[in-house]
């Protein structure tokens, strides 16, 4: 069996998942923190696995609840900033209540509303670098275009949206972050939360927030944790995906030559259909998304011919399922043009990902802007020299160094 969760496995994970596909697709290993987990790697058992009722999100069904105070399990620091109560880590009914209510903001027209605001971003940070020559993509433009469109869309103003970067800065560097420093920034990003909560309820705007409050005071029964810990997922959930889409799907294009020039050609005659597909393409091959966010079993069950006990943790491998070619054809090939794509980048079932239109819609207009502005875009070191972070659940480059003229 190859190797698991090293570093040869974070920059090239898919022989491995092929393996465990062929040979063992329900496979219970030991994770980098200690802790057991059974990872499924079929597209199959995937999808089953991720609308199964009898895996809980709930952390408190582990079997070794202390592993989540130890931050082995969910996210660092969100115990004890008391951010727990978000749609990452709760069942029916309480999902289904907030999701309800939250799911108001990424309505098709809402979405939609909000692309002249993504494409003024991502032109600005173009703005500053264009002029330059190099440039790198993850900082100077992967990160900081989702992280002030998820500001904007919860109502964060202007001048705390810095803050707010520095914040989302620390928890994206995970294993790399100083010792306790994820949790601090988790701590400072919950208090700004109340704090901004407390003011909205005085001023209420057209965002996020404001409309979460409103749903509360309107009966919808929403306690300010619920709110704080609501706007916190969003903000976490909603911009790294972004960054890692942005960034994995730049190196693909920049290591497919003939289906970068395929996009261009589609930028050329304003196809938006086909960038659409491609933008889906792109979140099969190389997603964001490792691993779906932790399950635990509720009650004894089998997947994929293997018992799983109760209370026992399971990963969803998303990154393996989508290669899974008992689903796509030749699925090691990046092929921007491939139909009946339904990949599970973006997850299955009742915790499909809340803000994939909005995610959709910046990757879109970020690739659009990218290769439209700067057609000579060029990797500015050897792909096997980058570095891919840490981390079970997210899939994402450190940097991204490239030249144009």
């Amino acid at each position: 069996m190859p190797p698991l969760f090293d570093w040869r496995f974070a920059a090239d994970p898919y022989p491995a998942y092929a393996w465990l596909r062929a040979h063992a697709p329900v496979h219970r290993a030991t994770l980098p923190s200690g802790v057991e987990a059974w990872l499924v790697t079929r597209y199959a058992d995937a999808r089953q696995a991720l609308a199964d009722p009898r895996l809980s999100k709930n952390p408190e069904t582990h079997a070794e609840r202390a592993a989540h105070g130890k931050g082995k399990v969910g996210i660092p620091g969100e115990r004890s900033a008391n951010l727990m109560t978000h749609l990452l880590n709760i069942d029916p009914p309480d999902h289904t209540r907030l999701r309800r209510l939250v799911s108001k903001a990424f309505t098709p027209r809402r979405v939609a509303a909000f692309e002249p605001r993504v494409r003024e971003l991502a032109d600005r940070l173009i703005d500053t670098f264009a002029d330059r020559g190099e440039a790198d993509l993850i900082h100077e433009f992967a990160f900081p275009l989702p992280i002030y469109a998820i500001c904007d869309l919860l109502g964060v103003p202007a001048e705390d949206q810095n803050d707010f970067r520095d914040w989302a800065a620390m928890m994206l560097r995970h294993g790399n972050a100083p010792r306790g420093g994820v949790g601090r920034a988790v701590k400072k990003m919950r208090g700004y939360l109340a704090e901004l909560i407390h003011r909205k309820r005085e001023d209420l705007g057209d965002d996020l927030i404001s409309d979460l409050i409103r749903a509360s005071d309107h009966g919808e029964h929403l306690t300010e944790n619920e709110a704080a810990a609501m706007a916190f997922i969003l903000l976490f959930a909603g911009f790294e995906t972004t960054v890692n889409l942005i960034g994995n799907g730049t190196l693909a294009l920049l290591r497919h030559p003939e289906q970068r020039a395929a996009l261009e050609a589609a930028l050329g005659r304003g196809d938006v259909a086909w960038l659409a597909g491609a933008v889906e393409e792109l979140l099969r091959y190389d997603g964001p998304v490792e691993m779906a966010t932790w399950r635990f079993a509720a009650e004894p069950l089998e997947l994929g011919g293997r018992r799983i006990a109760a209370g026992e943790p399971v990963l969803v491998v998303l990154a393996a399922a989508d290669r899974d070619p008992e689903r796509f054809g030749d699925p090691d090939v990046l092929d921007l043009a491939r139909s009946d794509n339904q990949h599970l980048g973006y997850g299955h079932g009742i915790h499909y990902c809340l803000g994939a239109p909005l995610a959709r819609l910046e990757g879109q207009i970020a690739l659009s802007a990218l290769f439209g502005r700067l057609p000579d875009l060029q990797l500015a070191s050897d792909p096997d020299d980058l570095r891919w972070r840490g981390g079970l659940i997210m899939r994402g480059l450190r940097t991204l160094p490239v030249t144009f003229t």
